[in-house]
């Protein structure tokens, strides 16, 4: 089995930075009104600027698969050229299309022949993907292998898409303003793509190896939280599309992303801290080893309270060792840790002996993976 290290970590962020201020340009306001949401989710998540794939007569400016291309083309140079990568995996909550696959879509777009694979879900995809390329040049059945993780959600937000859902409020005399749970995420997300190159060998000044990477999920007990393609009923129970009539799908916006903001509160803390709790026994770490903590964070409403989880379970990380930069790009799902390391690695903070550890949960059932980085 070989060693794998991360030898470069390329991005693409679409278009022109979007403030808090122009969101609603692109996005429009449902039934005319403003948000009641907006501002408290926006004071809540911390977030300041971000990016969108759309222009503001809500034309979509790249599909997912360009965006991940973009990602792609950035790993170019130093020796490395596109011909040369044999494995793409490619993770994502959002993708174009059901079929034909993610990977598929962002391979068409590639010049050469190569394996491919589409983890899907939603954060933790892009970590799945990792964790494939990762595999595949361990087990040394590729001599290297490319990683990402992108979104592109903004065109699921727009206002027009809750149209016939805020009709049928209105026939029903009920308030016309989409529920909480639906608009909560349209000041959350962003678009973006980031790719990972993984290699048997380092690369340059700086790679980072990779000692492990290792995921649960909790579906066996949690419900669904985080969910785009169904909905759910008035006693909370998940039914996918096929199971709506045609005219339902737009009339209950089935296609947009949504999220149970009750089921989400009261357990993505506490069981990412339980996880990290079973993962730091399993491979006897003594945390206070880990130079650099990169938690991937939907806002930072979470971070404190991840703290506090974290030290009632004895797990003391000060938060000068954390390093998030969701201020700056956005809550981009699955790309978001990848966007981090890209951060991380240009900072010039990095030490050869350091180590980092990366944290993505995923609301969709919660799910979590952690990884572990040695800087080499």
């Amino acid at each position: 089995m070989q060693e794998v290290y991360i030898t470069k970590v390329s991005a693409f962020l679409p278009n022109e930075v979007i403030s808090n201020e122009e969101m609603v340009d692109y996005l429009g306001m449902i039934d005319g009104k403003p948000s009641r949401a907006r501002g408290i989710v926006l004071r809540n998540n911390g977030i300041r600027q971000r990016y969108y794939a759309l222009d503001k007569q809500g034309r979509i400016t790249h599909t997912n698969a360009q965006l991940v291309v973009e990602a792609v083309k950035g790993l170019e140079g130093d020796g490395v050229a596109l011909e040369d990568l044999e494995v793409l995996a490619c993770g994502t909550s959002s993708p174009d299309q059901f079929l034909p696959s993610h990977a598929a879509q962002v391979h068409g777009l590639l010049p050469m022949p190569m394996e491919i694979i589409s983890p899907s879900g939603a954060c933790c995809s892009g970590m799945h993907a990792m964790k494939y390329a990762y595999l595949s040049v361990r087990a040394g059945d590729s001599r290297n292998a490319v990683s990402s993780g992108s979104e592109l959600v903004s065109p699921m937000m727009m206002a027009r898409n809750f149209e016939h859902e805020t009709e049928r409020f209105r026939q029903l005399e009920t308030d016309p303003i989409i529920g909480f749970e639906k608009e909560f995420l349209r000041w959350m997300l962003s678009d973006g793509a980031a790719a990972a190159l993984l290699e048997p060998r380092p690369r340059g000044d700086l790679s980072l190896r990779i000692d492990w990477i290792l995921g649960r999920s909790y579906a066996n007990e949690l419900g669904v939280c985080m969910y785009s393609g169904g909905d759910k009923d008035a006693n909370g129970e998940f039914h996918g599309w096929k199971t709506f009539e045609a005219g339902e799908l737009a009339g209950k916006s089935v296609f947009s992303m949504k999220q149970d903001v009750k089921l989400l509160g009261g357990n993505i803390v506490e069981y990412g801290g339980r996880m990290l709790e079973e993962v730091l026994r399993m491979k006897e770490l003594d945390v206070s080893s880990i130079d650099f903590f990169l938690p991937h964070l939907s806002s930072f409403f979470f971070r404190d309270r991840v703290f506090k989880e974290l030290e009632h379970r004895g797990i003391e990380i000060p938060l000068e060792k954390w390093f998030i930069n969701l201020v700056e790009v956005g809550n981009v799902g699955s790309a978001s840790v990848y966007l981090m390391l890209r951060d991380l690695m240009a900072s010039g903070r990095l030490e050869k002996g350091m180590k980092v550890l990366l944290m993505v949960p995923e609301s969709a059932r919660f799910s979590y993976t952690y990884a572990l980085l040695t800087v080499v």
